[in-house]
């Protein structure tokens, strides 16, 4: 069985050493409140063994697109000073699957829509003459309408 560090507390240096993320970094990721370190007597941040693993979320969360906002609002139910336990996890985790499979919805009605009319306004295709007429889809609001969920009248769907 692996022996606990004799230090269980890190420094910026270490922290960024194991991340492999720049010592800024963790200072901005600190700033948007994904990071709680203490500070020992001389005031030097000091970050628990756990941080690696909220660093860690973070990043994937970052590749998946989410914004640091959104990241740090799922880890704010993480305790700040001891390391989170599988429960701890298991709660925030169903809110961020929930985010996950709203963005995997997304991106299938992106694939699925991509090339047809996505209620932009272009009038550019021979199908959005047909789906979005004189641009029907900016009653509804700006952007991609029906990417954004709305749907066409004429389309049925």
């Amino acid at each position: 069985m692996p022996q606990p560090p004799k230090n269980p507390n890190l420094t910026i240096g270490d922290l960024a050493a194991r991340t492999g993320l720049a010592v800024s970094a963790i200072r901005h990721y600190e700033q948007k409140g994904i990071l709680a370190p203490l500070r020992n007597a001389g005031g030097h941040r000091r970050y628990a063994r756990a941080d690696i693993r909220r660093l860690s979320f973070a990043m994937i969360a970052q590749r998946l697109g989410f914004s640091l906002a959104e990241i740090a609002g799922h880890v704010a139910g993480l305790p700040a000073h001891r390391a989170p336990s599988r429960e701890d996890w298991a709660r925030i985790s169903a809110g961020f699957q929930a985010s996950i499979q709203a963005r995997i919805a997304s991106l299938t009605q992106l694939s699925d829509q991509l090339d047809g009319c996505i209620g932009c306004g272009c009038l550019s295709l021979d199908k959005c003459a047909l789906w979005n007429t004189e641009d029907a889809a900016a009653r509804k609001g700006p952007g991609p309408r029906y990417l954004m969920g709305d749907h066409s009248e004429t389309s049925g769907s």
